[in-house]
């Protein structure tokens, strides 16, 4: 209870420090809604002029597009301190100073910092899933509502995983690796259309690498009561988002290796 306290304390700080600029945070809020919502459209214009693609449709797409962005907008919420882990903390040596506080280097890290304008982008997932809604003419019951916030749950775990893989690799790097964006912002990307739509090796990566296809494909396709082109079972699709909880244990597995090693810069 007492870490939640001191999460809360950090959490107003953080908050009441964006809110000194009320318009810069409100611009950069509604930029990041307008950068997603004109990829959207780019989807939409896609659709209108071709139709369905192998069977799926424009509602398909905005259900895996919503899903998506409600959850790694909530994990880049709460991962600031690990995604500027390298350069604000390994570089500076300003990670001694966290390691010599008596509260635990994650829960210093995830109160580092949070960014108001993530708030852009989950807005325009909870639009998406609303225009998903009315486009597949979806009703929505408690089983639905249930799965969906599993699902959110499972995303949620599994970009909080990748987001501390990266800052492990600082440990080693110095640097936070610039490729690990590919992973992390390209994998959102890659989520928000169906597995079928890619060639054989990059499903296996999505599915067996880094299991997003854990947390956006196989789970929505439950919430939406279609059965897996690729074959994978009904039973199983509801159950996969706990493969997030499972990848985020062996981040943090990783990641306690990491401190282990880590060697101050001696400033």
């Amino acid at each position: 209870m007492n870490a939640l306290y001191l999460l809360q304390r950090y959490f107003v700080a953080s908050i009441r420090t964006q809110l000194q600029y009320p318009a810069s945070t409100l611009m950069l809020s509604f930029g990041a809604f307008l950068a997603n919502a004109i990829e959207l459209a780019g989807i939409w214009a896609l659709f209108n002029r071709f139709g369905a693609v192998q069977g799926w449709q424009f509602g398909d797409i905005c259900m895996f597009f919503g899903m998506v962005s409600i959850s790694f907008s909530i994990a880049d919420f709460l991962t600031r301190g690990f995604d500027v882990f390298g350069s604000q903390f390994v570089r500076t040596g300003d990670f001694d100073r966290v390691l010599l506080r008596p509260r635990t280097a994650t829960l210093q890290l995830m109160g580092h910092d949070f960014r108001l304008r993530v708030l852009g982008r989950f807005a325009q997932g909870l639009a998406v899933i609303v225009v998903a809604t009315r486009a597949l003419n979806f009703d929505w019951d408690v089983g639905a509502i249930a799965l969906t916030i599993w699902t959110i749950a499972g995303g949620v775990a599994l970009f909080f995983g990748v987001l501390v893989l990266q800052a492990t690799l600082a440990f080693w790097t110095v640097e936070s690796l610039e490729v690990v964006n590919v992973v992390t912002y390209g994998g959102v990307q890659a989520a928000q259309y169906p597995l079928t739509f890619y060639t054989s090796w990059f499903r296996n990566f999505l599915i067996f690498v880094v299991p997003i296809a854990c947390v956006a494909y196989f789970p929505v396709l439950a919430i939406l009561h279609k059965a897996d082109p690729l074959g994978a079972p009904r039973w199983l699709l509801p159950l996969t988002p706990a493969v997030g909880f499972l990848f985020l244990a062996l981040s943090f597995a990783v990641w306690r290796l990491g401190v282990r090693k880590y060697t101050s810069t001696g400033t």
